[in-house]
């Protein structure tokens, strides 16, 4: 379909909570075909609608890898359902290009969606792999929340910021995890 320009880490509709879907029309069908166009045009591992600027509650992954091959799949109205375990990993966003931080994901995720056909799934990812981190991630975007809420070190992670021109950390946006990092 087409590429669409990502929001960077400062415009205020990343931040705002997504609408559920009510039917998988051809709007959506497109929607679907666009995050995946842009999303593999950035090199991408993941795509929420919010990041192309449409709120919605839509998110793509594609998080094969050569140990790994996995379909590309489309979530909508997602929720996870289950979680658990704490994993460290070093991510980032195509809405943050370039920057990365350590963050902490829960180990092992359950979620359940509606795929591209509107049929209903539900799917449990175990071991903390790029799939679990993923989905966490791109869930996250449609309720505004962004990875560098999650970070295991503000300080760090503003220099990494700064290194990029993004702006600071909004610190009421910091969650507070502390119970999953113990984990870690």
């Amino acid at each position: 379909m087409a590429i669409k320009r990502v929001l960077t880490y400062g415009e205020p509709s990343l931040r705002e909570p997504s609408k559920e879907v009510h039917k998988v029309s051809k709007k959506i069908s497109d929607l679907i075909r666009d995050l995946f166009d842009t999303m593999y045009s950035q090199n991408g591992v993941g795509l929420a609608a919010p990041q192309i600027g449409v709120n919605l509650r839509v998110f793509v992954i594609d998080a094969s890898t050569k140990e790994e091959p996995l379909e590309p799949m489309v979530f909508i109205n997602p929720k996870i359902i289950k979680k658990s375990g704490a994993i460290k990993s070093n991510e980032g966003c195509l809405s943050f290009p370039e920057a990365y931080s350590d963050v902490v994901r829960y180990k092992d995720v359950m979620i359940k969606a509606i795929n591209e056909h509107g049929k209903p799934f539900v799917m449990e990812v175990k071991g903390g792999n790029l799939l679990a981190r993923a989905i966490q991630h791109e869930n996250d975007h449609l309720d505004g929340i962004l990875f560098i809420d999650h970070c295991l070190n503000r300080f760090e992670t503003e220099e990494v910021l700064k290194k990029y021109n993004l702006p600071d950390i909004d610190p009421e946006k910091l969650l507070d995890e502390s119970e999953l990092k113990e984990q870690i």
